[in-house]
């Protein structure tokens, strides 16, 4: 990170914006192209023209028991694509398995179907 920020001299990065979202199983965080990091007080994030759209989606159906992370996930994004003329319906999901507290793995995309 500490190069791209070197490199942001370059006149035609100065004012890149662009944001990384990063997450492991304790914490996700955005990274800005400013280089900020951030962490959201509700464990919701997205990045995106239509992210203002899919994050109150997500913060709704969050408190919804029966829907799983991934459900709130492809349900904010279907609200989103329906709300903001900048974002499509040209979704690519990549779900990752998460180690319980046991150990074991959760089940993968094979087991759940």
């Amino acid at each position: 990170l500490l190069l791209l920020l070197r490199e942001r001299t370059d006149k035609y990065l100065r004012r890149l914006e662009a944001s990384l979202l990063v997450a492991d199983e304790n914490v996700s965080l955005e990274i800005t192209g400013n280089g900020d990091v951030l962490e959201s007080h509700d464990k919701v994030l997205a990045v995106g023209s239509g992210s203002p759209f899919a994050i109150a989606a997500a913060r709704a159906l969050q408190d919804v028991p029966e829907l799983s992370a991934e459900e709130v996930a492809r349900k904010s994004m279907e609200i989103a694509s329906d709300m903001c003329v900048y974002t499509n319906k040209n979704f690519l999901f990549e779900v990752m398995d998460i180690k319980e507290e046991d150990g074991k793995e959760g089940p993968s995309d094979e087991e759940k179907n």
